[in-house]
C-alpha cells in the first residue's frame, strides 16, 4: 500500500482526523497532509512514533499493508490487543505509552470521537504566560512612580533622585525577568506544539468573557481613582497647601494605579485571547511559513534591529544616569532619555522594510 495510504487507513480505524494525529506527534495538520499526499515524509523519530501509536512495525508501515501485516500472521494478534506495544511485542513506555493509551480510549468512544482533552498542557501555559507578561508589565510602569515621589521638588537632597533611580532599576530588572522568560517559554511550547486541539468549551469563552469584563471595570477603576487623586492635589494647591507637597504624591499614586489597572488588562486580555486556539494553530502556521520563506536579508535584519536596540539601550541609560534625564542631545536636539527607544524602534521599523524589499528581490532573482 505504501506509507501514505498505510497513514491514512490507520487514522480511519481509531476515527481520528488530521488534526488529532499532529497534535499528538507534535507537528502541524499540513505536515499530515504533505504525508498522506505523498508531498513529504515524515523523519526517522515520527515514524517511530507512529508505530507506537498504532502498534505496527515499520516494515509493515513503511513497505508493507497494515490491514495485513506480516508481523502478526502467525501470532494470532490483532492492532487492537497490540495497541500501546512496541513493534517487537515489549509494552511501550513513557509519552508513546500514554499516547497509545489515549488512542486506544478514542477507539472505544460510542460517538467514534473522543471529547476534546488538554493534553498538551496549554491551559496552564496560558495562564502562567498571561500573569507574568500582566506582572511584568506593571512592575515597569510601577518602577517610574516614585520619580516625582523623590526626584526633582519631591526631596532637597541629591539623595532623592539616587533613591528614585536605584526604585526603577530594580522595578526594570524584575520587569525583565518576567517578561523574557515568559516569551521564551511560550516560543518553546509553540515549537513543541505547533497545533493544539481546541479543548475550550462554549461555558469556558462564557466564563473568560466575564472575568475579562470584571478586569476591564477593576482596571478603570483603579485609573479613575488616581485621577480622582490628582484632582484633589490640585485642588489641596490651588488652596495654598502646596508645602505637602500634594502634587508629587499624588503623581505617584496615579502611577500606581495606572500600574493595577494594565495588570488588570493584559491579565485577563490575555487569558482571553489565548482562548482562541484557531488563531493559534494559524500563526503557528505562518511562522513555519515564514520560516521556510525568509532569505539571508530576513537573517540579518534580525541581527540588525538587536544592536540598532541595544545601541538605543546604552544612549538612554547614559542620558538618564551621565546627565539631565529630561534633556538628551540628539543631532542638536533636546530630547527626554526614553526617546532613544522610539528612535531605535523607528529605525528597526524602516530596516526591516529595506531589507524585505531585499529579500523579495533576491527570491525573484533565483
Amino acid at each position: 500500500m505504501g506509507f501514505s495510504n498505510n497513514l491514512q487507513s490507520l487514522r480511519s480505524q481509531r476515527n481520528m482526523t488530521q488534526e488529532r494525529l499532529a497534535m499528538l506527534l507534535g507537528v502541524s495538520r499540513q505536515a499530515i497532509s504533505k504525508w498522506e499526499s505523498e508531498k513529504a515524509y515524515p523523519e526517522m523519530d515520527k515514524l517511530l512514533m507512529i508505530c507506537d501509536l498504532f502498534g505496527c512495525t515499520l516494515d509493515d508501515l513503511v513497505l508493507g499493508d497494515v490491514n495485513n501485516p506480516q508481523a502478526f500472521r502467525g501470532s494470532g494478534h490483532t492492532h487492537e490487543a497490540d495497541a500501546g506495544k512496541r513493534p517487537d511485542g515489549e509494552p511501550s513506555t513513557g509519552t508513546a505509552a500514554m499516547l497509545a493509551t489515549s488512542m486506544t480510549s478514542m477507539a472505544s468512544s460510542a460517538t467514534g470521537r473522543a471529547p476534546a482533552t488538554d493534553i498538551t498542557g496549554y491551559d496552564a501555559h496560558r495562564k502562567s504566560f498571561a500573569l507574568r507578561i500582566a506582572s511584568g508589565v506593571a512592575a515597569l510602569i510601577a518602577g517610574t512612580a516614585f520619580m516625582p515621589l523623590f526626584g526633582e521638588g519631591g526631596s532637597e537632597e541629591g539623595t532623592g533622585m539616587f533613591f528614585a533611580v536605584a526604585i526603577m532599576f530594580i522595578a526594570i530588572v524584575i520587569g525583565l525577568a518576567l517578561i523574557i522568560p515568559a516569551g521564551m517559554s511560550h516560543a518553546e511550547f509553540r515549537r513543541k506544539h505547533p497545533f493544539v486541539e481546541n479543548f475550550y468549551t462554549d461555558e469556558d469563552h462564557a466564563q473568560s468573557a466575564r472575568q475579562l469584563a470584571v478586569g476591564i471595570v477593576i482596571g478603570i477603576a483603579c485609573i479613575l481613582a488616581g485621577v480622582a487623586v490628582v484632582v484633589f492635589s490640585d485642588a489641596m494647591d490651588g488652596a495654598g497647601n502646596t508645602a505637602v507637597g500634594w502634587s508629587n504624591a499624588a503623581t505617584t499614586v496615579l502611577l500606581l494605579a495606572v500600574s493595577i489597572g494594565t495588570f488588570c488588562f493584559i491579565l485577563f486580555g490575555v487569558r482571553h485571547g489565548m482562548l482562541d486556539i484557531n488563531e493559534y494553530n494559524q500563526e503557528s502556521e505562518q511562522e513555519q511559513t515564514s520560516h521556510t520563506s525568509h532569505g539571508k536579508y530576513g537573517r540579518i535584519s534580525g541581527a540588525v534591529c538587536s544592536v540598532i536596540m541595544i545601541v538605543a539601550t546604552i544612549v538612554a541609560l547614559l542620558a538618564l544616569f551621565g546627565g539631565d534625564p529630561s534633556n538628551m542631545g540628539f543631532f542638536g536636539l533636546s530630547l527626554p532619555f526614553w526617546m532613544a527607544w522610539v528612535i531605535g524602534g523607528l529605525l528597526c521599523g524602516v530596516t526591516n522594510v529595506v531589507f524585505e524589499v531585499l529579500d523579495d528581490g533576491e527570491k525573484k532573482r533565483s
